[in-house]
Protein backbone atom coordinates (compact mmCIF):
# COMPACT_ATOMS: atom_id res chain seq x y z
CA UNK A 1 0.00 0.00 0.00
CA UNK A 2 1.49 3.61 -0.91
CA UNK A 3 2.36 5.32 1.94
CA UNK A 4 1.16 9.30 2.74
CA UNK A 5 3.78 11.26 1.70
CA UNK A 6 5.21 12.52 4.49
CA UNK A 7 6.04 8.82 5.65
CA UNK A 8 7.62 8.16 2.51
CA UNK A 9 9.65 11.04 2.15
CA UNK A 10 11.02 10.86 6.05
CA UNK A 11 12.00 7.12 4.84
CA UNK A 12 13.74 8.50 2.03
CA UNK A 13 15.50 11.29 4.13
CA UNK A 14 16.61 8.47 6.77
CA UNK A 15 18.12 6.24 4.38
CA UNK A 16 19.84 9.91 3.00
CA UNK A 17 20.91 10.23 6.40
CA UNK A 18 22.03 6.44 6.58
CA UNK A 19 24.30 6.92 3.08
CA UNK A 20 25.82 9.96 4.05
CA UNK A 21 26.25 8.43 8.03
CA UNK A 22 28.01 5.53 6.40
CA UNK A 23 30.37 7.55 3.92
CA UNK A 24 31.47 9.23 7.09
CA UNK A 25 31.92 6.06 9.27
CA UNK A 26 34.02 5.14 6.02
CA UNK A 27 36.26 7.85 5.62
CA UNK A 28 36.95 7.37 9.87
CA UNK A 29 38.30 3.82 8.88
CA UNK A 30 41.75 5.17 7.81
CA UNK A 31 44.33 6.49 10.66
CA UNK A 32 45.37 10.04 9.98
CA UNK A 33 48.76 10.25 9.90
CA UNK A 34 49.24 13.39 11.37
CA UNK A 35 46.89 16.46 13.17
CA UNK A 36 46.01 18.14 9.74
CA UNK A 37 44.66 15.32 8.43
CA UNK A 38 42.78 14.30 11.60
CA UNK A 39 41.07 17.87 12.05
CA UNK A 40 40.79 17.52 7.87
CA UNK A 41 38.42 14.46 8.80
CA UNK A 42 36.75 16.31 11.56
CA UNK A 43 35.68 18.97 9.40
CA UNK A 44 34.98 16.77 6.74
CA UNK A 45 32.57 14.98 9.11
CA UNK A 46 30.87 18.17 10.54
CA UNK A 47 30.35 18.80 6.66
CA UNK A 48 28.89 15.50 5.48
CA UNK A 49 26.54 15.68 8.45
CA UNK A 50 24.91 19.47 8.06
CA UNK A 51 24.65 18.44 4.19
CA UNK A 52 22.21 15.76 5.78
CA UNK A 53 20.22 18.12 8.14
CA UNK A 54 20.22 20.66 5.00
CA UNK A 55 18.57 17.70 2.68
CA UNK A 56 16.18 16.92 5.41
CA UNK A 57 15.62 20.27 5.86
CA UNK A 58 15.05 21.36 2.62
CA UNK A 59 12.89 18.29 1.93
CA UNK A 60 10.58 18.67 4.88
CA UNK A 61 10.02 22.30 3.54
CA UNK A 62 9.46 21.49 0.15
CA UNK A 63 6.92 18.65 1.14
CA UNK A 64 5.13 20.80 3.49
CA UNK A 65 4.72 24.45 1.62
CA UNK A 66 3.14 21.86 -1.41
CA UNK A 67 0.83 19.84 0.75
CA UNK A 68 -0.21 22.52 3.70
CA UNK A 69 -2.55 24.15 1.74
CA UNK A 70 -4.18 20.35 0.28
CA UNK A 71 -5.09 18.96 3.34
CA UNK A 72 -7.29 20.39 6.53
CA UNK A 73 -7.69 19.44 10.11
CA UNK A 74 -5.03 18.14 12.15
CA UNK A 75 -2.41 17.12 8.97
CA UNK A 76 -2.46 20.99 8.10
CA UNK A 77 -0.86 22.16 11.57
CA UNK A 78 1.33 18.77 11.26
CA UNK A 79 2.51 20.64 7.79
CA UNK A 80 3.14 23.86 9.13
CA UNK A 81 5.02 23.22 11.97
CA UNK A 82 6.91 21.24 9.79
CA UNK A 83 7.43 24.18 7.63
CA UNK A 84 8.26 26.18 10.68
CA UNK A 85 10.89 23.64 12.31
CA UNK A 86 13.08 23.17 9.30
CA UNK A 87 13.31 26.50 8.43
CA UNK A 88 15.64 26.85 11.56
CA UNK A 89 17.47 23.46 10.73
CA UNK A 90 17.73 25.14 7.53
CA UNK A 91 19.51 27.79 9.06
CA UNK A 92 21.82 25.86 11.30
CA UNK A 93 22.84 23.69 8.26
CA UNK A 94 23.55 26.80 6.31
CA UNK A 95 25.70 28.37 9.20
CA UNK A 96 27.28 24.92 10.28
CA UNK A 97 28.20 24.45 6.35
CA UNK A 98 29.91 28.12 6.38
CA UNK A 99 31.64 27.04 9.80
CA UNK A 100 32.86 23.83 8.19
CA UNK A 101 34.32 26.14 5.18
CA UNK A 102 36.30 28.59 7.00
CA UNK A 103 37.92 26.09 9.50
CA UNK A 104 41.65 25.66 8.70
CA UNK A 105 42.61 22.05 9.70
CA UNK A 106 46.39 23.56 9.67
CA UNK A 107 46.28 25.76 12.44
CA UNK A 108 45.41 23.78 15.43
CA UNK A 109 48.19 22.44 17.63
CA UNK A 110 47.65 18.72 19.55
CA UNK A 111 45.95 20.45 22.23
CA UNK A 112 43.32 22.57 20.52
CA UNK A 113 42.46 19.98 18.15
CA UNK A 114 42.10 17.53 20.63
CA UNK A 115 40.12 19.88 22.49
CA UNK A 116 38.10 20.80 19.13
CA UNK A 117 37.43 17.24 18.74
CA UNK A 118 35.66 16.90 22.69
CA UNK A 119 33.67 20.37 22.05
CA UNK A 120 32.32 18.64 18.83
CA UNK A 121 31.14 15.14 20.90
CA UNK A 122 29.86 16.80 23.70
CA UNK A 123 27.48 19.69 21.65
CA UNK A 124 26.52 16.30 19.89
CA UNK A 125 25.32 14.38 23.45
CA UNK A 126 24.45 17.76 24.62
CA UNK A 127 21.84 17.87 21.12
CA UNK A 128 20.56 13.99 21.52
CA UNK A 129 19.31 15.10 25.16
CA UNK A 130 17.58 18.42 23.94
CA UNK A 131 15.90 15.67 20.97
CA UNK A 132 14.61 13.45 23.81
CA UNK A 133 13.09 16.32 25.38
CA UNK A 134 11.59 17.08 21.72
CA UNK A 135 9.96 13.37 21.11
CA UNK A 136 8.59 13.94 25.14
CA UNK A 137 6.78 17.34 24.59
CA UNK A 138 5.87 16.00 21.28
CA UNK A 139 4.10 12.93 22.80
CA UNK A 140 2.54 15.32 25.24
CA UNK A 141 1.13 17.43 23.18
CA UNK A 142 -0.74 14.42 21.52
CA UNK A 143 -2.00 13.23 24.93
CA UNK A 144 -3.32 16.71 25.79
CA UNK A 145 -5.32 16.83 22.35
CA UNK A 146 -7.14 13.91 23.80
CA UNK A 147 -8.67 16.38 25.97
CA UNK A 148 -10.55 18.13 23.74
CA UNK A 149 -13.39 16.90 21.20
CA UNK A 150 -13.01 17.14 17.74
CA UNK A 151 -12.46 20.95 16.43
CA UNK A 152 -10.05 23.15 16.00
CA UNK A 153 -7.25 22.99 19.35
CA UNK A 154 -7.26 19.19 19.16
CA UNK A 155 -6.45 19.35 15.08
CA UNK A 156 -4.13 22.04 16.17
CA UNK A 157 -1.90 20.33 19.44
CA UNK A 158 -2.31 16.76 17.77
CA UNK A 159 -0.79 18.05 14.37
CA UNK A 160 2.26 19.95 16.05
CA UNK A 161 2.55 16.89 18.43
CA UNK A 162 3.13 14.85 15.39
CA UNK A 163 5.56 17.32 13.74
CA UNK A 164 7.24 17.65 16.95
CA UNK A 165 7.72 13.81 17.65
CA UNK A 166 8.52 13.07 13.94
CA UNK A 167 11.40 15.82 13.61
CA UNK A 168 12.90 15.46 17.47
CA UNK A 169 13.09 11.75 16.77
CA UNK A 170 15.10 12.19 13.31
CA UNK A 171 17.28 14.93 15.03
CA UNK A 172 17.87 12.19 17.76
CA UNK A 173 18.91 9.68 15.24
CA UNK A 174 20.97 12.00 13.45
CA UNK A 175 22.96 13.43 16.77
CA UNK A 176 23.44 9.96 18.00
CA UNK A 177 24.96 8.48 14.91
CA UNK A 178 27.13 12.11 14.39
CA UNK A 179 28.44 11.54 17.96
CA UNK A 180 28.86 7.22 17.07
CA UNK A 181 31.20 8.46 14.23
CA UNK A 182 32.92 11.39 15.31
CA UNK A 183 34.16 8.52 18.56
CA UNK A 184 34.89 6.02 16.18
CA UNK A 185 37.58 8.82 14.28
CA UNK A 186 38.81 9.99 17.92
CA UNK A 187 39.35 6.21 18.54
CA UNK A 188 40.92 5.80 15.51
CA UNK A 189 43.38 8.47 15.97
CA UNK A 190 44.37 8.08 19.72
CA UNK A 191 48.41 7.38 18.57
CA UNK A 192 48.63 11.33 17.99
CA UNK A 193 47.90 12.11 21.19
CA UNK A 194 50.08 9.57 23.00
CA UNK A 195 52.75 12.34 23.88
CA UNK A 196 50.44 14.94 24.59
CA UNK A 197 50.52 15.52 28.58
CA UNK A 198 48.62 17.91 30.63
CA UNK A 199 49.39 20.33 33.53
CA UNK A 200 47.09 22.51 35.09
CA UNK A 201 45.31 24.33 32.06
CA UNK A 202 48.42 24.13 30.15
CA UNK A 203 49.24 21.11 27.92
CA UNK A 204 52.50 20.22 25.88
CA UNK A 205 54.53 17.10 23.69
CA UNK A 206 56.14 14.35 26.05
CA UNK A 207 59.07 13.43 24.16
CA UNK A 208 60.74 9.79 24.31
CA UNK A 209 63.96 8.75 23.66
Amino acid sequence: MLRPAPFRFAGCSCALLGWLLISGWATAQTSPSDLTAFNRRRVELNRLGVIALGTWAVGNVGVSVLRAGQVGGQDRYFHRMNLYWNVVNLTLAGFGYYQALREDPGALGAFASLKAQYSTEKILLFNAGLDVGYVLGGLYLTERANRFGAGKQHDQLRGFGRSVVLQGGFLLVFDVASYLVHHHHLGQSKSLFDNLTFSGSSAGILLRF
